[in-house]
C-alpha cells in the first residue's frame, strides 16, 4: 500500500514502513513472485487460486463488472476477464501493474486501496469488488476500514465486496514462523500483530469473527466467512507440484475445504479466509 502518511497507531508497528516493505517485497526486488505463488509454486498457490475463483464466481452475473483492489500481476483478473467480466486491477506497486497489463484484457492502475477516489472511480460504479491483499499490509483498524469502506463505496447497492484475510493460525499451519518464540506468538494470537522483522510484509493478521466484524461495519450485509483452502490446504505447502500424487491431493484439500467452507470454527483453521457481502 502506499502510505497516506503517519504511524499505524496499531502497538509498534509502523504503517509507512510496512508501506516501503510491500513495494520492496512485491516489485521483484526481493526475488519474490506473487503470480507464481498461486500458479506454479505448490499444489497450496493452485488450490488456493481454485476455490478464490470458485467463491468469487458464486456471485458474479455474466458480465459484471469487477474492480480488483490489490490484484497484484493479475493472477485473478486475468481470468475473470478472459470468461467475459468486465475487470479493472488497483495495486499500490508499478511493477506489478505493469505485468497486469501485459495481459491486455483488462485495464490496470497504480492505486491504493484506503483512496479509490484518487482514481476517480465513482460511487456505485462496480457489481462487485475483491480486495483480497491489502488488508493483511494494514495494521491500523482505522486503515483497514477506510479500504473496505472505500470498496463499499464503489460498489452498487445489492452489489458484492469480496475481502480477503489470513488468519492467525496461518503461521502455525504453514510453518513460516517457527522461528520466532512465545511473545511474538502472543502477539499474533491474542492481538493479530505481525513479527516486526519476517521477510513478508503482513501487518495483521485476522480471526474469523474479527473479519465478519469489519465486513459488516464498513457497510455490508449477509455477511459470511469462507475458510479458503480447508483444513488440509497448509500441508500441500510442503508437496512439490511435481510430485505425481499432487492432483489427487488438490482434489482431496478441494473436498474438505468445499465441504467445510462456512463449518463454525473451520474458517480459522483455514490459511486464508474470505468475508463476503452484500452492499446494503
Amino acid at each position: 500500500m502506499e502510505s497516506t502518511g503517519g504511524s499505524s497507531g496499531h502497538g509498534a508497528t509502523d504503517q509507512a514502513a510496512v508501506d516501503v516493505r510491500v513495494q520492496e517485497y512485491y516489485s521483484g526486488r526481493t526475488g519474490w513472485d506473487e503470480h507464481t505463488r498461486l500458479t506454479a509454486r505448490t499444489p497450496q498457490g493452485s488450490l488456493e487460486h481454485i476455490r478464490t475463483q470458485e467463491l468469487v464466481r458464486q456471485r458474479l452475473a455474466p458480465g459484471a463488472r469487477v474492480l480488483d483492489v490489490g490484484g497484484a500481476t493479475g493472477v485473478h483478473a486475468a481470468p475473470l476477464a478472459a470468461d467475459g467480466y468486465d475487470v479493472l486491477l488497483v495495486d499500490p506497486v508499478a511493477e506489478q501493474v505493469a505485468r497486469a497489463a501485459e495481459h491486455g484484457t483488462f485495464e490496470a492502475r497504480v492505486g491504493d486501496a484506503r483512496d479509490l477516489a484518487a482514481l476517480d472511480l465513482a460511487d456505485d460504479e462496480f457489481d462487485a469488488v475483491l480486495i483480497l491483499g491489502p488488508l493483511y499490509h494494514l495494521a491500523a483498524r482505522e486503515d483497514r476500514m477506510r479500504a473496505l469502506r472505500e470498496a463499499v463505496r464503489v460498489t452498487r447497492p445489492g452489489g458484492t465486496v469480496v475481502a480477503g484475510a489470513i488468519t492467525r493460525l496461518a503461521a502455525l499451519i504453514g510453518g513460516g514462523y517457527e522461528l520466532f518464540g512465545p511473545p511474538a506468538w502472543q502477539a499474533v494470537l491474542e492481538r493479530g500483530e505481525a513479527p516486526p522483522d519476517i521477510a513478508f510484509p503482513a501487518a495483521h493478521f485476522h480471526d474469523a469473527a474479527e473479519l465478519a466484524g469489519e465486513a459488516s461495519d464498513a457497510g455490508l450485509s449477509d455477511v459470511v466467512v469462507h475458510g479458503v483452502e480447508g483444513p488440509a490446504g497448509g500441508a500441500l505447502e510442503r508437496v512439490s507440484l511435481g510430485d505425481p500424487e499432487a492432483p489427487e491431493l488438490v482434489d482431496a484439500a478441494l473436498t474438505l475445504a468445499r465441504a467445510l467452507s462456512t463449518t463454525p470454527g473451520v474458517p480459522d483453521l483455514n490459511q486464508h479466509i474470505l468475508a463476503i457481502g452484500t452492499v446494503r
